[in-house]
């Protein structure tokens, strides 16, 4: 293989682990999850739930955050402010502990 397809091949390896999968956006007569406008206040009842995937996409929909992290312990984290990012903090046993926008 020549060294320039070795080299695509890996630049789009490292894009595509960039990626990153969203839940539905919800029903139609909702506002709009990717609005962009994270609201973390009602989402708080899922600290203490499991962060199991219905549960992770109920509170990406009810944020109405565009985008979704789930932060486990340890994990090092970029420091930017978005104001579309939903942070839901996860302990070692995959349980909800803190949900913040930004």
């Amino acid at each position: 293989m020549s060294p320039r397809i070795l080299l695509c091949c890996l630049a789009a390896t490292v894009l595509a682990a960039c990626s990153s999968v969203q839940p539905a956006p919800g029903k139609p007569d909702e506002r709009a999850a990717a609005s962009g406008e994270c609201t973390a206040e009602p989402v708080q009842w899922a600290i203490g739930q499991p962060a199991s995937q219905e549960v992770m996409g109920k509170v990406w929909r009810e944020s109405h955050g565009g985008l979704i992290r789930p932060i486990a312990p340890n994990q090092a984290v970029t420091q930017d402010y978005r104001a579309d990012r939903v942070n839901v903090v996860v302990d070692k046993d995959n349980v909800i502990t803190r949900i913040y926008c930004g």
